[in-house]
């Protein structure tokens, strides 16, 4: 079942889907679909899940966020429920200051999180499914106000579970984590141009040294791997899923010189760029 609520005036768009028998996305440069966001449910047993040609164990009754543009898919797609949105129906950077730390599932310290609830947890997620679906199948003239209310609640529940996995508390300096937030929004907006952690850095106010200090105490990575992972997980996307050669994906990623980039792109995944492409193509 996909549930589907569109505005065509603002361009919103907000979907709920159950128990579909396909469900996977690709990345393709400019692709409309590339542009949401999505929190995926495993609500029957164990299966794997792709992300960005990499294969991840998705526990049963577990959920797992989803970045714009990754691609993924299912062992099992009929299991899982899977909420996906666009900026246009719920920006979660502008409304941080309401929810209060709803970028940490998005852009928190691991681009590829998996939280797993307990019995209780379920037991809330099933209630919360069951009145999503009533508010899909509704025709009120407040449905997107109900929806986006929905959501919070999901994402909220969400983040507190990934807090405390990834943080081992719910409870942080806001300011702190904030800045690990803003560091990896930035990140996602300038990576194909900057590669320093000084530019990011400066461009939240902050010395290398005071960033460095921060993500120590709240995040897995350093500033540095998080800038590099994010270059190498868009040169893996251009691989598998262009026909760009080698030396324009350097050029996209900022790289003048396609040595500097496969001597990166080596010491980063243990791979010769040139060589991985030829086996992408088969």
């Amino acid at each position: 079942m996909n549930y589907r609520y569109s505005n065509q005036s603002t361009a919103a768009l907000f979907t709920l889907r159950v128990r579909e028998e396909i469900f996977e996305h690709y990345f393709k440069e400019k692709d409309p679909n590339g542009t949401l966001y999505t929190i995926v449910w495993n609500r029957g047993s164990e299966q794997t899940v792709m992300v960005d040609e990499v294969n991840y164990r998705f526990a049963a009754n577990a959920v797992l966020p989803i970045m714009m543009s990754q691609s993924f898919r299912f062992e099992k797609p009929e299991q899982v429920v899977a909420w996906q949105f666009n900026r246009e129906f719920y920006c979660i950077v502008n409304h941080d200051a309401e929810v209060g730390c709803v970028g940490f599932v998005f852009y928190g310290p691991s681009p590829t999180m998996f939280i797993q609830f307990d019995a209780d947890n379920v037991g809330v997620m099933e209630r919360l499914l069951a009145v999503f679906e009533e508010e899909f199948i509704l025709e009120e003239d407040n449905k997107a106000d109900m929806l986006r209310l929905l959501l919070v609640r999901l994402i909220i529940r969400i983040t507190r579970l990934a807090k405390k996995k990834y943080l081992g508390t719910e409870d942080l300096v806001e300011e702190k984590f904030n800045l690990i937030r803003q560091f990896h929004l930035q990140v996602e907006i300038y990576y194909r141009k900057e590669h320093k952690v000084q530019f990011y850095a400066g461009l939240l106010n902050k010395s290398p040294k005071t960033v460095a200090n921060i993500f120590s105490l709240y995040s897995k990575k350093t500033p540095l791997q998080v800038i590099r992972e994010r270059i190498i997980s868009e040169a893996r996307r251009l691989f598998y899923y262009t026909d760009k050669p080698v030396k324009e994906i350097a050029a996209d990623l900022g790289f003048e010189d396609v040595a500097h980039f496969s001597k990166f792109f080596k010491t980063c995944t243990n791979q010769n760029p040139s060589a991985l492409k030829k086996v992408v193509k088969g």
